[in-house]
């Protein structure tokens, strides 16, 4: 403990230069979960692969996106995607732009093998009855403009339906009712099989941005809250304002260390955050206990000389344990791709300052909270100040834990 001071130095400057990098960039870079934009919801005839996408993407100036798999446990391997857009949507003529400007990404990078020939998987209801009454494949002469809208209706619910939107084979066809042979030359012959298909796009208000992200604050700020009524239950209050001190100090330093590198604040790295709350807790807890433990074993040691050897005692196994998951994630941060980046760095960062945080902040400000009541006692000023035989304190003067009274 006598180390407190440089470990309370070290903590100093590194939110210092965190939160100084947070005020000169003007706040946090929050990602595209927590602004405003578009979703597009796009199914491809194979999975395709995300990093071409992207690339795809970004190669038609739509840098700043964020690509999704949706997948279930019927479906791991998932031929639809969910494409967000940043940028601010706010009436329909926006959600057309932004569909056309993936639609020409998608376009560029995967294109259609017959680049000729409109796309059937992109087709409307009504452009594919204007088509067939054009065509008149089945040599209607009344009401043929209306006879085609209900077939054109029946082809595309096919599609759609039973194909997920993205047809692979014009003989499928064949199985819609009043689709004949001269129909299906018809299409076959004016039309190519593009490997995707636009199923959906909607607006994300910057409000639903808004929302989230005071949503990320308060369930952060609630388990914080949980862990400190825990904490305070099964040791005292002081050890959870202590322990919940320390995860604070890791989240904050965590943050600023995604200013000083530039990372931007998306929904997966809230969980990475909560994720460092509960390994940064888990290690305190650790320690805490042992101190306990020591407390009833060593009652006449000086309390600073207590907490020191519970310290050491586990340190060995807290590095151990916080080293291995240091080294996965490590791994993913290094080989994990542009998705798992910021995810991979929140645990990174934390992992490593939550384990520094659990002896050289949690400990230290028990024991500096012991020293000042011990010296109020002393004094008569402390907060027990004349309940010595109460049990609350031991004979060195120290605060034992909860359990002994």
């Amino acid at each position: 403990m006598g180390k407190a001071k440089y470990f309370y130095a070290l903590s100093g400057i590194l939110l210092l230069a965190g939160w100084t990098s947070i005020i000169v960039n003007g706040g946090l870079r929050y990602g595209i979960d927590f602004k405003g934009g578009t979703n597009v919801d796009v199914r491809f005839a194979q999975p395709p692969n995300v990093d071409k996408l992207r690339s795809g993407l970004v190669a038609q100036g739509l840098g700043n996106t964020e690509i999704q798999s949706i997948s279930d446990i019927s479906n791991p391997s998932s031929n639809e995607v969910l494409i967000f857009v940043e940028g601010k949507t706010q009436d329909d003529s926006d959600l057309d732009a932004s569909r056309v400007k993936v639609l020409n990404a998608l376009n560029a990078t995967y294109g259609v093998a017959s680049s000729n020939k409109p796309d059937f998987n992109a087709a409307t209801p009504s452009s594919l009855a204007a088509f067939l009454s054009e065509k008149d494949p089945l040599f209607l002469s009344v009401n043929a403009g209306d006879r085609y809208q209900q077939l054109a209706k029946r082809i595309l619910d096919y599609r759609d339906k039973v194909s997920s939107g993205v047809l692979t084979n014009f003989d499928d066809l064949s199985k819609v009712g009043s689709v004949t042979p001269p129909v299906l030359t018809a299409i076959k012959n004016n039309y190519a099989l593009g490997p995707f298909a636009i199923r959906n796009v909607e607006i994300v208000g910057p409000k639903v941005g808004a929302e989230l992200r005071s949503q990320a604050i308060l369930v952060t700020l609630y388990a914080l809250g949980g862990m400190l009524v825990y904490i305070a239950f099964r040791f005292e209050w002081v050890y959870g304002a202590a322990a919940v001190l320390a995860v604070f100090h890791d989240v904050l330093i965590t943050l600023g260390f995604f200013s000083l590198l530039h990372f931007e604040i998306s929904l997966t790295v809230i969980a990475a955050l909560l994720t460092l709350v509960g390994y940064s807790m888990n290690d305190t807890i650790v320690i805490f206990d042992r101190i306990r433990e020591n407390s009833r074993l060593l009652r006449k040691e000086p309390f600073a000389d207590l907490v020191n050897k519970s310290i050491n005692q586990t340190l060995s196994r807290t590095i151990l344990t916080s080293g291995l998951t240091f080294l996965t994630v490590l791994v993913l941060f290094l080989m994990g791709g542009q998705v798992l980046r910021a995810f991979s760095f929140a645990l990174v960062v934390g992992i490593v300052v939550g384990t520094y945080s659990s002896f050289g902040i949690a400990a230290p400000l028990v024991v500096a909270w012991n020293h000042w009541r011990g010296r109020g006692l002393a004094a008569g000023t402390g907060p027990a100040a004349g309940n010595k035989t109460s049990g609350s304190e031991n004979v060195s003067g120290r605060l034992a834990p909860a359990g002994r009274r």
